[in-house]
């Protein structure tokens, strides 16, 4: 089966379903913005997906609020945790706790 009658078979199982944005492709963007999810840096998402340039990428990408929410919350507990680390330190070279 070529993937042009794929593509139409999903298709009309979708429509037959009430999914009307449904396609192949669809699968395709879950895929991509599962890997962001992940942690996948967009330039190994790119090479996977085929893409020559990540802007290609980026249009498949879709983060929810929640998903960067999420990534900034660590982001920041590990620069709070690097900030710790570092004033400790500087406190133990310093002579340490008085």
């Amino acid at each position: 089966m070529s993937l042009w009658t794929w593509s139409k078979v999903v298709r009309r199982i979708a429509v037959q379903a009430g999914v009307e944005r449904f396609s192949t492709h669809t699968t395709r963007h879950l895929c991509l913005t599962d890997l962001a999810r992940m942690g996948w840096e967009v330039h190994a998402i790119a090479t996977f997906a085929g893409h020559q340039h990540t802007d290609s990428t980026m249009r498949y990408i879709h983060l929810s609020g929640r998903d960067l929410a999420e990534r900034f919350a660590r982001g920041m507990e590990h620069i709070h945790a690097q900030r710790v680390a570092l004033l400790s330190a500087g406190a133990e070279g310093a002579g340490g706790p008085r």
